[in-house]
């Protein structure tokens, strides 16, 4: 047993110093500047709260010049990282599956107004905990989930969505890219099951599932309780029998109302599963089902006849929340017909399992100070980013080999079971054993900068915040986000 602990642990480190030596290759300039920045974020104690405090680490050997000069004038080849990312090992579901999930976090800067390509990013718990639309840098991120209860996610890919952009063309965009990657990688082959998307209700699930036609996935996604979707057309004996006088053939069936459940029916599918959390949690699944689409919005330049997306609606309801909040159904969306049970608990655990990347968006920005930065370019935010997310993937392969460094109020962890934030207390002494590529610095002399008592004369361009449609229309709130104004049932 031990010598396959032992020998457990070589491979891991083996992999852990390949990432790393990989993730220097990606710095096309300013190589060791970049890399050192990083391994100051892994090695620094407690959170990262201002940029220019890295320069103190004992891992980051140059001035604190050279860290910005890093950030705003080095060199990161995004694309050899991607690939670099799927390479290692992923996390899968309990029948091997690789399950995805996308989701958007914002890099709020309300107040940055020399800052440009800043959007309006939707925001929810300031102020008053109401919903509200802050000026920022949304991202879309892209990890690969792991099964059970943990707080891990493997970071995929990430890009910052430039405004007026349109979220299903460019999270489907997003989607396939990394799904290619993952194929071109070894980590899905043919007979592999298909590979699961899950979204929440932001995102138009059967859009998205339209897009991505032709590539190994399953779309899961959460919709609104007032839509409203169709079943199949009736065939052409069942309409002849119903109007013996004739007539055009229908393109939708009869509608199934998420809120009217005389519209139901029948379920194809349902299961009763006992949680330890949730305590009863009853799914009840129905399949064939459409929305109709019309030709507006999304799909107004869409050339020929509308397409009719079938899936399978599934409908949750458990015995209580784990906070008390108040209990309500969720309702899934999934791109595939004819479920089982099987199918339908596969579905909504993992939908559940959806909710690990807010876990790792908290660790992003309140552990490793993603949003710290007051970066004034929107490119060396986006290489910021990147060298977080290097930073999280580092300490994810870490995570065999890392030691409980708990503190005394806290309860010891077992082996493979420690937080993010935990194995990053001890990644200071695995550095030593993995080696650091990064040269030596050079000794040079600081510049004499601007005089003291002389005024900038060169004042920053002011930049206003994009707030216009994929379509380039200008953005007008809906009506039905209105106040005093009652919710429409959506198709």
């Amino acid at each position: 047993m031990s010598l396959l602990h032992d020998a457990g642990r070589v491979e891991s480190l083996a992999v852990l110093s390949r990432f790393r030596t990989d993730f220097y290759d990606c710095l096309t300039a300013r190589a060791d500047a970049l890399f050192e920045l990083t391994d100051a974020v892994l090695c620094t104690d407690g959170q990262v709260r201002s940029l220019v405090g890295l320069a103190l680490a004992p891992e980051h050997r140059r001035g604190h010049g050279s860290l910005y000069a890093g950030l705003n004038r080095g060199g990161l080849d995004v694309a050899r990282l991607r690939r670099a990312l799927v390479g290692v090992p992923l996390p899968r579901a309990a029948d091997g599956r690789l399950v995805l999930a996308v989701d958007i976090s914002p890099w709020l800067r309300p107040d940055a107004g020399a800052v440009p390509d800043r959007s309006f990013c939707h925001t929810y718990g300031r102020g008053n905990a109401k919903h509200q639309m802050m000026p920022g840098w949304p991202y879309s991120v892209i990890v690969a989930l792991e099964t059970g209860r943990t707080s891990w996610t493997a970071l995929l890919d990430a890009i910052r969505l430039t405004p007026g952009a349109d979220l299903a063309a460019v999270t489907a965009a997003q989607v396939r890219e990394v799904v290619e990657r993952l194929v071109a990688a070894g980590q899905w082959a043919e007979g592999d099951p298909d590979i699961l998307i899950v979204v929440d209700a932001g995102y138009e699930a059967p859009r998205i599932a339209h897009l991505l036609s032709g590539l190994p996935v399953e779309i899961l996604g959460r919709t609104r309780s007032d839509r409203v979707m169709r079943r199949p057309a009736p065939s052409r004996e069942e309409f002849f029998l119903a109007h013996p006088k004739g007539g055009r053939l229908p393109k939708h069936g009869g509608e199934f109302v998420f809120g009217d459940p005389a519209t139901w029916g029948e379920e194809q599918a349902a299961t009763v599963t006992d949680t330890r959390l949730y305590g009863k949690a009853t799914a009840r699944a129905w399949d064939r089902l459409h929305p109709r689409l019309t030709q507006r919005a999304a799909w107004l330049r869409h050339d020929g006849p509308l397409p009719l997306i079938e899936g399978t609606v599934i409908r949750l309801t458990v015995e209580h929340l784990p906070s008390g909040g108040v209990n309500k159904p969720v309702w899934l969306w999934w791109s595939r017909t004819g479920a089982t049970p099987a199918d339908v608990d596969r579905c909504w655990q993992a939908f559940l399992r959806r909710f690990d990347i807010e876990h790792t968006f908290r660790m992003l920005k309140q552990t490793l100070g993603w949003t710290r930065p007051r970066l004034r370019d929107s490119a060396a935010a986006d290489r910021w980013t990147w060298l977080i997310i290097a930073a999280h993937t580092q300490l994810r392969l870490a995570r065999p080999l890392a030691t409980d460094l708990r503190r005394p109020w806290e309860k010891p962890a077992r082996p493979h079971k420690l937080t993010p934030a935990r194995v990053r207390r001890g990644f200071r002494n695995l550095r030593t054993t993995t080696g650091s590529p990064a040269g030596a610095p050079k000794p040079t002399t600081p510049g004499p900068g601007r005089p003291p008592g002389s005024k900038n004369r060169r004042p920053a361009t002011r930049h206003d915040v994009g707030r216009i449609l994929a379509t380039g229309e200008a953005y007008q709130r809906p009506a039905h986000h209105k106040i005093g104004t009652k919710p429409r049932r959506t198709g």
